[in-house]
């Protein structure tokens, strides 16, 4: 894939670059941009038989018999009788151009006019390009290239090596927008990406934590001293804030500013720097007794279009902000944890709504167990425990040792809970036939940026739930496993990696059958967890490749493993 890429970015004018990229992720923007390309199936039914001359019924049966639009579109125009002299060679101008036009299309007129587009697309497409053109329509282009193999190839293609991909990195993880760095890296070389600026309104990529079981643990890996914080069980959010406007992104750094009007307007107040973008935690309160509420509250507030100011009454929300990456032009991720939390405290004006996250300095594994507890009795989640030193910089995009998460679950048996990611199921039987009856979840490799299954999910599950997973699930359904999943496991049904469960087991044992950490503690076993159970949480403010590590999964079972051992 990545000498594809290669070879392609070579030959592709320097003009052109950030459509290329775009286009080969299936999109037109990067994704905090929120313009979505995906249309109704229906549609893209009648543009393949507009194009095709074909009726719509012969295109919906051919489409039941391949399971896949693209494939019809490829065979329906591969019968075709209009003379090739008749169509117009596509060009990535024409392509993205044309796309552009459907995402951007209102009015009352928008559906013929979306189908009118396409069926042109596809009258100058050749069989093939049909596939993907369709493909890309739906929102479904399935080349299983991911954002680390484009940086890859973008290192390679214009510095010769992989040697420079970190900075090419950095620049993606301070603006989120590979077509961006493409097109910077394609003009100016590795002089782009080491000058390359945070600036507001692109969001940057989130730090991320690792985790550990007990104060002491944490204190010895900080080097004998940190800063806990309060982990708040709420939605994260990065504001970009300015003169003009607020700006809010999710963890996956969608822009969710319409969703939290009210939130926006209180940042304004709040934030006394002319520009700067901060992170923190949006929590659910009761309007009541002012208590935090859990993460299942505040989520009752995401992807609303309508009665959102009737939610804000319904849910009110406080800000916790812990961190500052950018204020008044200068880039604050490279400067120490202690320096940003002075400066955050220096341009927040504290209200009701809006406060800086709650703090303790300490070198005390008692104090930090008593400060754990009491974080956990005002219905927090538990604690971020932050290094002091002079190392800790802002690792945008990265997990690190530099945040230690110390959660209630950790408490739990098996001492974790796990962010997993499904991609396959088994068809129900008996009570739960029509439906799924387990499915086949994967935890993360962002080494090989591959999926590794790690169990089979079948308990926790509700009427509600077991009702729905085919709703959630089936737009993501694909004829076989994804090039991004590795099993050893025949599922009946597979799907693209692209939803986040959360899940708690008893224990992670040995297993021939699943790939998680493969040989990594025997030959030939991987890791499997022992009487998985969901939990109830959909985690859809994170991505798949924000679930939980193959590395953690590991590091859960050594630890599980010395736990045993004391024990004994």
């Amino acid at each position: 894939m990545t000498d594809l890429l290669v070879k392609l970015l070579k030959e592709t004018p320097r003009d052109l670059v950030d459509k290329v990229v775009y286009l080969t992720q299936g999109k037109l923007y990067p994704d905090y941009v929120g313009i979505e390309l995906g249309m109704a199936e229906k549609l893209v039914e009648k543009a393949i038989s507009f194009a095709s001359g074909r009726t719509e019924r012969e295109v919906e049966s051919a489409y039941h018999r391949t399971g896949d639009l693209g494939l019809t579109a490829q065979e329906m125009l591969k019968k075709r009788t209009q003379s090739i002299l008749m169509r117009k060679q596509l060009t990535v101008e024409t392509v993205y151009e044309t796309f552009d036009k459907i995402a951007h299309a209102t009015g009352d007129r928008s559906v013929d006019t979306k189908i009118k587009l396409l069926s042109s697309l596809l009258s100058d497409a050749t069989a093939v390009e049909a596939k993907f053109v369709t493909r890309m329509a739906l929102g479904k282009l399935r080349v299983g290239i991911a954002d680390m193999t484009i940086l890859d190839a973008l290192a390679l293609a214009y510095a010769g090596d992989k040697e420079h991909r970190d900075l090419l990195e950095r620049a993606y993880n301070l603006s989120s927008d590979l077509g961006h760095v493409a097109k910077i890296v394609a003009s100016r070389g590795l002089d782009g990406a080491k000058d390359f600026k945070i600036s507001v309104g692109r969001p940057i990529r989130p730090m991320l934590c690792e985790r550990l079981s007990s104060a002491q643990e944490i204190l010895a890996k900080l080097e004998g001293k940190g800063s806990a914080e309060y982990k708040y069980d709420g939605l994260r959010i990065q504001a970009h804030v300015s003169k003009k406007q607020v700006q809010l992104f999710s963890r996956r750094l969608e822009n969710i500013t319409s969703q939290f009007p009210d939130v926006a307007e209180k940042l304004r107040g709040a934030v006394t720097a002319g520009q700067a973008i901060l992170e923190g935690e949006c929590v659910a309160v009761d309007a009541n007794t002012g208590d935090m509420l859990p993460f299942q509250v505040i989520s009752q507030r995401r992807g609303r279009k309508y009665e959102i100011e009737t939610m804000a009454e319904e849910v009110p929300v406080t800000v916790f902000l812990f961190e500052v990456l950018y204020a008044e032009g200068h880039d604050f991720t490279l400067m120490p944890y202690p320096d940003r939390r002075r400066e955050l405290v220096k341009i927040v004006r504290e209200s009701e709504q809006v406060q800086v996250a709650e703090q303790l300095l300490t070198e005390n594994p008692e104090e930090l167990e008593h400060y754990f507890n009491k974080a956990v009795s005002l219905g927090c989640e538990g604690l971020v425990v932050k290094s002091i030193g002079a190392e800790s910089v802002y690792q945008a995009g990265a997990r690190g040792w530099l945040w230690i998460k110390y959660k209630r679950s950790y408490k739990a048996q098996v001492a974790d809970t796990f962010d997993l990611v499904p991609v396959g199921a088994f068809h129900g039987r008996g009570k739960r036939g029509g439906t799924y009856g387990a499915l086949l979840m994967a935890a993360y490799n962002p080494k090989s940026d591959q999926f590794e299954t790690i169990s089979k999910l079948g308990s926790g599950f509700t009427d509600e739930d077991l009702e729905k997973l085919p709703k959630i699930l089936d737009p993501d359904r694909i004829r076989r496993p994804h090039a991004r999943v590795t099993s050893e496991m025949k599922a009946d049904v597979w799907f693209t990696p692209s939803r986040v469960l959360e899940v708690s087991a008893d224990e992670i044992t040995l297993s021939p059958l699943h790939t998680c950490a493969l040989g990594a503690v025997r030959r030939g076993s991987g890791l499997a967890l022992r009487f998985p159970r969901f939990t109830g949480k959909y985690r859809d403010d994170k991505s798949p490749e924000d679930a939980t590590t193959t590395k953690e999964v590991l590091e859960t079972y050594q630890r599980q493993l010395k736990k045993i051992e004391a024990e004994t």
